[in-house]
C-alpha cells in the first residue's frame, strides 16, 4: 500500500490482490450475518464457487472499468485465478451474476444503513440517458423491443433509444433510490418512480420538475417539497439568495451524476444485450458507488486509481 501524506485524511491506493481481499471480507461478513438469510428456502445444492466470491467479482468489475463481462472474466482468469481457484466458466458466471442481482441490491441497502443515508431528508433528483442500441438499428428482434423507447436528452441535444435512469441521491452524491424507465417517459412521471420511497423530504431538481401543480401534488401525497428554479413568468419567485444557493446545489447534482455516469463503467456504454443484463449492470454500478464511499470512510482506501 502507498500512502498520500499530503492529504489531511490519508487515503490509500492498493494493489488489486489487497482490494479483492478487502471487498471479499466486507461482502462475506455481511453474507454470513445477514445475506444468506435471504436464501432460506432456496432449493439446490450449495455452489462450490461461493456467492461471496461471485459478489466480490461483480463489484470488482466496475472498479476495473471493464464494460465487457467477457474481457473482465478473461482478465481475472489470466491474472487472479489463484485467488478464485473454483472460478466457474463464463456462461455460468453470467447466469450467476444475473441471478444474484437482487442480493447485490440487498447488500447496497445494508451499506446505506451503515453510512446513515437512510436518515437523510435532503436529496438531489435527476435523470440521465441510458442508450442500449444504435439509434438507427432495427429493434424488433432485440430483447429491448417493447420495453425501451426512443427519447431525447435536451440538455445534450441527444436522440437515443433506451431508458432514462432516474435517481435520488444524497447531497454528497450517494445513490439512494433509482429506477430505469423508457426513454420517452415524462420527467415528472419518471420522478414519481423514486419519490414514492421518501416522505417529508426536501428534493432539489432542475427545470424538468418545475410544474407547481405537480409539486403541490407531491407534497399532498408524501409531504415532499420539490425545489427548482422558477420560470420568469411565474407569479411567485425564489429569493435571489435562494436561487444562488440552489445553483450551487445544482452543481453538486451535475458532479454527482457525472461520477455515477462516467466514472469506470460508463452507463451509456454498458453493452448489455438483454434487459436482465442491463438491470444487473446498473444495480452493480449503484452498489459499487456506495462501496467506494464505504471504503474511503472505514478503510481510507481510494480505489479511484488501482494499479494492476
Amino acid at each position: 500500500m502507498t500512502a498520500h501524506p499530503n492529504q489531511s485524511q490519508i487515503e490509500l491506493t492498493i494493489d488489486m490482490e489487497t482490494l479483492f481481499t478487502v471487498i471479499f471480507v466486507i461482502v462475506d461478513d455481511w453474507y454470513q450475518a445477514r445475506g444468506q438469510q435471504y436464501l432460506q428456502g432456496k432449493t439446490g445444492s450449495k455452489p462450490e464457487f461461493s456467492d461471496s466470491e461471485m459478489l466480490t467479482l461483480m463489484l470488482a468489475m466496475d472498479i476495473l472499468s471493464y464494460s465487457s463481462e467477457r474481457r473482465f472474466y478473461k482478465f481475472i482468469k489470466a491474472n487472479y485465478r489463484y485467488l478464485f481457484p473454483r472460478l466457474i466458466d463464463r456462461s455460468q458466471f453470467n447466469r450467476r451474476a444475473r441471478g444474484l442481482r437482487w442480493l447485490i441490491e440487498k447488500l447496497r441497502q445494508h451499506w446505506l444503513e451503515e453510512l446513515g443515508v437512510t436518515l437523510a431528508t435532503q436529496f438531489l433528483l435527476d435523470t440521465k440517458p441510458v442508450p442500449v442500441l444504435s439509434y438507427k438499428r432495427g429493434k424488433q428482434h432485440s430483447d429491448f423491443a417493447g420495453v425501451a423507447a426512443y427519447g431525447v436528452c435536451a440538455s445534450r441535444n441527444l436522440k437515443y433509444f433506451g431508458f432514462k435512469l432516474v435517481i435520488l441521491t444524497t447531497l454528497d452524491g450517494i445513490p439512494v433510490v433509482y429506477e430505469l424507465v423508457p426513454a420517452n417517459t415524462d420527467e415528472r412521471a419518471a420522478a414519481e418512480e423514486v419519490l414514492d420511497w421518501v416522505y417529508n423530504c426536501d428534493i432539489f431538481g432542475d427545470k424538468g420538475f418545475i410544474s407547481e401543480d405537480w409539486q403541490l401534488e407531491q407534497h399532498d401525497q408524501h409531504g415532499n417539497r420539490i425545489w427548482t428554479a422558477k420560470r420568469i413568468n411565474q407569479a411567485q419567485q425564489n429569493s435571489p439568495d435562494f436561487d444562488r444557493w440552489l445553483n450551487s446545489i445544482r452543481e453538486r447534482v451535475e458532479g454527482a451524476f457525472n461520477e455515477l455516469q462516467n466514472v469506470r463503467r460508463n452507463l451509456e456504454r454498458l453493452l448489455a444485450q438483454t434487459c436482465e443484463g442491463l438491470y444487473t449492470r446498473v444495480t452493480v454500478k449503484m452498489a459499487n458507488h456506495t462501496l467506494k464511499v464505504l471504503l474511503r470512510r472505514d478503510y481510507n482506501i481510494d480505489n479511484s486509481v488501482v494499479p494492476f
